[in-house]
């Protein structure tokens, strides 16, 4: 593969590259693994993804293609990973870790540029408001979905109500009665392909982000979704022991069913005709049941 870019720019100073392989796959970009050598001859690794910029481990810099106007490559540390399921105790530590420690550059929900899921838009326009927040980016999530798979009148209603009044009656009680949220950066598409575990230090890493300032809860809303590997409780009780839901606790695990209804209704978007729209519509006719009367 030709490498018609300045990647040598943004790799260890001294590195020169050696040649570019495809490696790996992805669903939405190219994927190489850079061979490089140092200053003192010694053989160095990197990988490279042409795609927007993402959090991987040890980021080296990104950039567009000279040739390819609109197409851009990240190149960060090569790195030998498995791709068996992660530890779960390592990575609740590890994603707590990083919840607590993020912090809101201006104290709001939301990214300072659109993010993206895969090749699909996320509104992250800041927001003071979580329940705000989150009311706008299924809503724009469920519009585009709708224009892919056409109008399914029962999801729209349903969606319209959970809009209206579902969202509002399970996240407006966060921060009632003195009680607050955190905006913590999430990694924002958790799942199994964007994990791996380097086969000689045990460590976990994540990479291929679409990272925005949310509920920490949210996080985890994509463990609950059947179409992933990760729906073990286990994953979801090793990061709440080190990251305790919200208030009311007692509602934790329906804003968690809640938040899983965007990651189905974003990967029925992906993937016209998948099982997940009639998965979205039971998700939120059970919260709708149990929480609202009469539908209202």
């Amino acid at each position: 593969m030709e490498v018609a870019l300045n990647t040598e720019a943004v790799l260890e100073e001294g590195d020169v590259i050696m040649g570019v392989n495809r490696y790996g796959t992805s669903t939405w970009a190219e994927t190489s693994r850079i061979d490089a050598q140092t200053r003192d001859g010694s053989p160095r690794s990197y990988f490279l993804k042409d795609t927007l910029p993402g959090i991987a481990p040890r980021p080296r810099g990104y950039g567009e293609w000279q040739d390819r106007k609109g197409t851009y490559f990240f190149v960060c540390d090569y790195l030998n990973i498995t791709h068996e399921l992660p530890d779960p105790v390592q990575l609740g530590k590890k994603l707590a870790e990083l919840h607590r420690k993020s912090q809101s550059p201006n104290g709001k929900f939301g990214f300072h540029c659109t993010t993206y899921d895969g090749e699909k838009p996320l509104n992250t326009t800041w927001d003071d408001s979580w329940t705000s927040f989150f009311k706008r980016l299924m809503n724009d999530v469920y519009q585009l979905e709708k224009k892919v798979n056409g109008l399914w009148q029962e999801l729209d209603d349903v969606m319209q109500i959970t809009l209206e009044h579902l969202i509002p009656r399970l996240l407006d009680p966060l921060t009632t009665e003195g009680r607050s949220i955190k905006p913590c950066l999430i990694h924002g598409d958790l799942w199994e392909s964007n994990i791996g575990t380097d086969e000689f230090t045990d460590e976990i890493y994540i990479y291929d982000a679409c990272a925005y300032y949310a509920h920490h809860e949210k996080e985890v809303g994509i463990w609950r979704c059947a179409h992933h590997q990760m729906t073990d409780k286990t994953y979801r009780d090793e990061y709440f022991k080190n990251y305790p839901p919200s208030e009311p606790r007692d509602e934790a695990d329906d804003r968690n069913r809640l938040y899983s209804v965007e990651t189905l209704i974003m990967n029925s978007l992906a993937f016209p005709g998948a099982k997940t729209r009639q998965l979205a519509f039971e998700e939120l006719s059970y919260l709708i049941n149990k929480y609202l009367k009469d539908g209202d």
